[in-house]
């Protein structure tokens, strides 16, 4: 069924088994199994289910999916929207409810260029140690004060453990010595 804006929609009751080819969008409401591949936006409804390596340039699940979809621009499952298979696109939207199992490529990676950029990072050398700059000559009374400030300071008492935290309906009673 073709719909005025020029999209086409596979009711409910139909079944279309094989290569679906086209120029336009396609709504999904019944079952497409085989290959499909669209130049436009494939919506899957949530009573269509789609069995089939998918190319398309725009992808939205809100029914379910199996097999592969490769978009060149987004693919976006709904909260009602089931996947099992790959997405590859540079844009992928899973919303809070959405299944999916599978695995996401958004985009090409230059492994050598990983690589080179990991091992240039750990072929750095190391930063230069700093060093403190030479002190002017000072009265004697002020370079006892300044090692009075540069000795390190009595050690602290260490903290004190952290407040007991119930958890659901278990009471503990704990006993903190403290010296």
């Amino acid at each position: 069924m073709a719909t005025s804006d020029g999209s086409t929609i596979i009711g409910e009751s139909i079944l279309i088994s094989g290569s679906l080819n086209g120029d336009e969008d396609l709504t999904v409401r019944g079952r497409v199994e085989g290959t499909l591949t669209l130049t436009k936006t494939l919506l899957v409804e949530p009573t269509g289910i789609v069995k089939a390596e998918v190319q398309v340039r725009n992808c939205v699940i809100a029914g379910a999916v199996v097999g592969n979809v490769t978009a060149s621009e987004s693919v976006e499952i709904t909260n009602q929207g089931r996947m099992v298979g790959d997405i590859t696109a540079p844009r992928v939207i899973i919303v809070d409810g959405a299944s999916f199992r599978g695995r996401i490529d958004m985009g090409e990676v230059d492994v050598d260029a990983a690589r080179e950029s990991r091992g240039a990072a750990r072929a750095a050398p190391a930063r230069p140690a700093l060093r403190a700059a030479p002190r002017p000559a000072a009265a004697p009374a002020a370079r006892a004060e300044a090692r009075k400030a540069e000795e390190p300071a009595a050690p602290a008492k260490p903290p004190a453990p952290p407040a007991p935290v119930a958890m659901g309906a278990v009471k503990r009673k704990v006993i903190v010595k403290r010296k």
